[in-house]
């Protein structure tokens, strides 16, 4: 069955409305005719199971059949993703979303090659959130992530944003495996954490200095393996390992 994805206040009633990319895509690329079948996700768990009622030029309108609502995951991971040259970051953003983060906080770090102001800032956060609509879409995710801002290290620490356990990917010697961390706190508080932030650092790695400021916010330092590991693929190891571990505590 076609997945599309409408916002959820647009979702509010028995009768919706593909517009814009979503009904161009299912009239002229897919061809959808009235009586056909199509489920729409709304990003915050609800899929709707709808019938092709009608369209016109640039409107295709459905009637629900049938909600499913998913629970939200029991914990909330946040990538704080240091952004990396190229579409490297694209990549990241689909595979980050197919895994069940939250959130993904594109990063500014020291290393960070690319230099964004506001507004290209805020142009490249419209590009990268309609990647993560079209991962949900592709995966049948029902939970879609927020794509943040563009920041600092510096800046996002001064958030205070607080996760129950804070893990970043280091290449220093007192590193040591994310299996560690999440034993202990399970140990300690006899549940998996509600919610996780995960530091993953540019090509080059995060410098020593902010190394330092995001340990002392309390983040625990990772290693990946013996392995030198690209910036795609320490973030998707990462996720991979954490989506492992929570689904089966």
């Amino acid at each position: 069955m076609h997945r599309f994805y409408l916002p959820p206040e647009q979702c509010a009633h028995p009768v919706l409305f593909l517009g814009g990319r979503e009904a161009h895509h299912a009239m002229h690329v897919l061809r959808l005719r009235d009586g056909e079948q199509i489920s729409v996700l709304d990003g915050v768990g609800n899929e709707y199971i709808s019938q092709v009622t009608g369209h016109d030029r640039d409107k295709l309108q459905l009637k629900v059949l049938r909600t499913h609502q998913t629970p939200a995951p029991p914990c909330k991971i946040r990538l704080i993703q240091a952004v990396p040259k190229g579409k490297i970051i694209e990549s990241i953003i689909q595979k980050a979303t197919e895994l069940g983060v939250s959130a993904i906080v594109p990063l500014l770090s020291e290393r960070v090659v690319i230099e964004l102001d506001a507004k290209h800032g805020a142009q490249k956060v419209v590009k990268w959130q309609a990647i993560a609509i079209e991962a949900v879409k592709q995966c049948g995710m029902p939970w879609l992530p927020k794509i943040e801002t563009p920041t600092t290290p510096r800046a996002f620490l001064a958030g205070k944003e607080h996760a129950e356990l804070s893990l970043i990917g280091s290449l220093q010697s007192n590193s040591r495996h994310p299996h560690e961390f999440l034993s202990a706190f399970h140990a300690e508080h006899r549940r998996m954490p509600n919610s996780i932030h995960v530091w993953i650092g540019p090509e080059g790695d995060f410098t020593v200095s902010e190394v330092r400021e995001i340990e002392a916010s309390s983040a625990k330092p990772i290693n990946l393996g013996p392995r030198v590991l690209r910036v795609e693929t320490a973030a998707i190891y990462c996720l991979s390992f954490l989506d492992y571990e929570l689904r089966r505590s």
